[in-house]
């Protein structure tokens, strides 16, 4: 497998579940202590070797875009006022080494159709994707965790955890077998299974080391649930021509895509790097 050098961050969802707080505020940007969602997800990617950051944005998301950039304005009032430590935090969002990369989603198709926008800049490289509402708190990046997997396997794979049966209808499922004791090599996945139908209790998670083929098996696929392309339905067609595997990462995952689950993630995270 090439390098991996490149990752699409999916961002162009309304945040209805955040509501009001989100009416003017991208979801992404809300913060759990003192940064906002994006940026864990940013810092976890660049942590992996990941040089090319793929915003797939959509209407009112401006806010990510000023969060990457730099600000002269704000930067010359904390050296003035010799904010030195701020001044740091400020310019160290991002690596100087590290290119943002903007391009809209048209209208809201689907987390298939997202990463289908990306294809003209991923190009025929392998790639991550990174769903922002999975904060992973682990000790080796969840994103280095998949690019070394996926060089060892030689092909995509997808972070996998296993959940409650009663929670199946909320994830991709995957059956499959064993490679070793943290992969699986797959031979199904279904979207949001009833949890009476789920093939399994192994769910896929907002991480995923994906070949460029899959881009091809996306043009492909129909709308699916909830009316949408989904990511899940092309996975499901690549892994007939190529092989797919997942992987049990090592990691803290908070569901900040829900309240309890963001709340969950500011109380452990706040005590665990700030003391508080």
């Amino acid at each position: 497998m090439k390098p991996i050098r490149k990752a699409v961050f999916p961002v162009a969802g309304l945040g209805t579940r955040f509501l009001p707080a989100t009416k003017a505020m991208p979801k992404e940007m809300l913060p759990i202590v003192d940064k906002p969602l994006i940026q864990y997800a940013v810092e976890e990617a660049i942590a992996a070797g990941i040089t090319d950051l793929i915003f797939i944005t959509g209407r009112n998301k401006r806010a990510i875009e000023d969060h990457f950039d730099s600000v002269p304005e704000l930067e010359a009032d904390l050296e003035a006022k010799n904010k030195m430590e701020l001044l740091e935090t400020v310019r160290n969002v991002i690596p100087s080494y590290v290119n943002c990369i903007y391009t809209r989603q048209a209208a809201p198709l689907g987390l298939g159709h997202a990463v289908l926008c990306a294809a003209p800049i991923v190009g025929n490289e392998p790639f991550v994707v990174l769903l922002a509402d999975d904060l992973i708190d682990a000790n080796t990046s969840v994103t280095q965790q998949l690019v070394e997997a996926a060089h060892q396997q030689n092909g995509s794979i997808l972070a996998i955890q296993n959940i409650d049966r009663q929670d199946t209808n909320k994830y991709g499922i995957i059956t499959g077998e064993v490679v070793n004791d943290k992969t699986m090599r797959l031979r199904g996945i279904v979207e949001k299974p009833d949890p009476a139908a789920a093939p399994s209790t192994l769910a896929v998670v907002g991480r995923y080391v994906l070949e460029p083929e899959i881009f091809e098996h996306l043009r492909q696929t129909q709308a699916g649930v909830g009316g949408e392309i989904q990511l899940t339905d092309g996975i499901a067609s690549l892994l007939k021509a190529r092989a797919v595997f997942g992987l049990q990462y090592e990691g803290m995952r908070y569901d900040c895509g829900s309240k309890a689950g963001f709340f969950q993630a500011t109380l452990e995270l706040g005590r665990k790097y700030h003391g508080l």
